[in-house]
């Protein structure tokens, strides 16, 4: 993953120049894949860390989309949020995968159960940059 200072999203397609998931189409459907964007807290990846004896896991290394800081994403699956410009819909807890393991052995099953962050799809267009707010569309 490349760390950036901000990020484009495009409505049912997701991250703007992501190879992993933009413009991704269910073979089951035809339909756009609804995992367009990923996210997870860094005090859960903190907590991980230290879970598992590390001083810390770096930025990027568990391969979200976004990290975030002061907010609990898992309480608002279900919800839109406006993150930036761009407004997302949470829509399920992230599946931990594999690649976890090869960061440190044990991180998968620490992701699991409601600790690995959440899955989004991409309800408005927009710009997403560091620093920007995140907040539930009420």
């Amino acid at each position: 993953m490349t760390s950036v200072d901000r990020i484009m999203v495009e409505v049912q397609r997701g991250v703007v120049d992501d190879p992993r998931y933009f413009g991704r189409v269910s073979s089951s459907t035809g339909q756009p894949s609804r995992r367009q964007v990923t996210l997870l807290e860094r005090e859960q990846i903190a907590e991980h860390a230290t879970a598992l004896g590390l001083s810390e896991i770096a930025p990027g290394l568990v391969r979200s989309n976004l990290e975030t800081t002061g907010v609990d994403l898992i309480s608002w699956i279900g919800k839109e949020v406006r993150v930036g410009q761009a407004i997302l819909r949470f829509y399920a807890p992230r599946d931990p995968c594999a690649k976890m393991d090869a960061i440190c052995l044990g991180l998968r099953a620490r992701m699991e159960n409601a600790r690995q962050g959440v899955l989004a799809e991409v309800v408005g267009a927009g710009e997403i940059k560091v620093g920007d707010t995140i907040e539930p569309v009420e």
